[in-house]
């Protein structure tokens, strides 16, 4: 039987996003009560940021980026994020990293690789590139679609990128030309600009040297806001999980650089695992907070708690069950959009497959999808045969229910063990 039988729920249907070339995106309301501590956080966020005047009409139509989902190759796609959306209203959403050659080359295809739903607002586009021409040229391109964002890869140590590619982490070591680069992109652009970096890249790991590239690239550019993975990466030898593993954590790096470079904004990143872990990086002064695989693996344990925890907003009390209903209306309407049955069910239903982490019926669930990907050609008959396995209990339970955990010592004492104060040497960093 159909789990959503005899179901009634009133929702806005999604609109297909093949149809769609974002002109007039929905904006989400800011009329929602809060409390007092988050009304705290969004006026400090907003004094911390220094934007253009268009900029900040455009960012100030959302709640700040005090939680955001990293961007992720394979993982942070239209389908993951339409998902994320369903469960967290306020937290920020990145696209998988788009390298500007393939925005320029793909001109004619551009709805494929841009293309979203309005729904998903506020959505940053990453993009990658080496080429000046290029960055300039796609972020033009970009301009239709009305992101909220657009930021610059500067931390993935993927040898296809970092090696062959000649850019992500490897631009941290050519400071002078990411100001350029960041440069060209806010010129062809009229909303906010970032760069997302690590703290070093192998034997250039000091703080000092970090400092010195937040300084040259802030000083040649309107960047103002830059994400901070607070690990260094390894170029040579290691994996990109390995680079997410091998390097440690220094966080003090990330908690210096709100102390010497007080006219920007810096949201953290790198070993933070939930919303206990996210507030905690808040109360100790982080801008804003940016959550990778965990947002991925466990999204209705991790943006479940989202709104609530870190936005105080009051919780939806949406459960699975009509998640599952609106994302079957979204599924259905993509299938097979982009030619050669692509998307397939696989593709679409491949984030959904964590929804149910340590619930009953989980393995059984994972077990039955895997049979219904080999022959089912919509997400209504996927779901038809698959959340059988999913007990009512599970499927109605609404969302934030429980106590979210995580370590609520993650940040202690972090600024006792801060670097001595950076003193920018003019001359010596921006022309270096």
């Amino acid at each position: 039987m159909v789990k959503f039988s005899a179901y009634s729920l009133m929702i806005s249907s999604f609109t297909p996003f093949h149809s769609i070339i974002l002109k007039n995106p929905r904006r989400f309301s800011r009329n929602i009560p809060f409390n007092h501590s988050t009304k705290s956080r969004v006026a400090s966020y907003y004094q911390n940021v220094e934007l253009h005047t268009e900029d900040m009409m455009g960012a100030s139509r959302y709640l700040p980026p005090l939680f955001s989902v990293a961007p992720m190759m394979e993982w942070t796609d239209n389908h993951y994020r339409t998902l994320a959306r369903l469960i967290s209203k306020h937290g920020w959403l990145y696209t998988e990293m788009l390298a500007a050659e393939t925005i320029v080359y793909q001109q004619g295809n551009l709805d494929k690789f841009l293309g979203y739903s309005p729904e998903q607002h506020p959505v940053v586009l990453q993009i990658g590139g080496s080429k000046l021409e290029n960055l300039a040229k796609a972020t033009e391109l970009a301009n239709a679609y009305n992101y909220d964002e657009i930021n610059f890869n500067c931390g993935c140590p993927s040898p296809k990128v970092a090696g062959h590619g000649c850019f992500g982490v490897r631009l941290m070591l050519d400071p002078k030309f990411v100001g350029e680069a960041m440069s060209v992109i806010a010129a062809n652009t009229n909303v906010p600009v970032s760069v997302k970096c690590r703290i070093g890249v192998d034997d250039h790991d000091s703080y000092n040297e970090l400092c010195d590239f937040i300084y040259k690239v802030s000083s040649l550019s309107p960047t103002r806001h830059f994400i901070i993975h607070s690990r260094k990466a390894l170029l040579n030898g290691i994996s990109p999980a390995d680079n997410r593993r091998i390097p440690p954590l220094k966080y003090e790096f990330y908690y210096a650089l709100l102390r010497d470079f007080p006219d920007l904004t810096f949201t953290i990143n790198g070993g933070i695992n939930s919303v206990v872990e996210a507030n905690a990086a808040l109360r100790e002064g982080a801008h804003g907070v940016m959550v990778g695989r965990a947002a991925y693996h466990y999204p209705w344990q991790t943006l479940g708690h989202v709104d609530t925890a870190i936005y105080g907003a009051p919780s939806s009390g949406i459960t699975r069950r009509e998640i599952l209903q609106r994302y079957q209306e979204y599924g259905d309407s993509v299938l097979g959009k982009d030619g050669n049955n692509r998307p397939n069910i696989r593709e679409v239903a491949k984030p959904l497959l964590n929804l149910f982490y340590s619930e009953p019926g989980n393995g059984l669930w994972k077990r039955k999808a895997d049979s219904a990907f080999m022959h089912c050609k919509t997400m209504k008959s996927f779901f038809e045969e698959t959340l059988v396995a999913i007990p009512d209990s599970v499927l109605d339970a609404p969302i934030a229910g429980g106590v979210p955990s995580g370590r609520e010592d993650l940040f202690a004492n972090v600024h006792d063990l801060l670097p001595p104060q950076y003193h920018a040497r003019e001359e010596e960093a921006l022309y270096a």
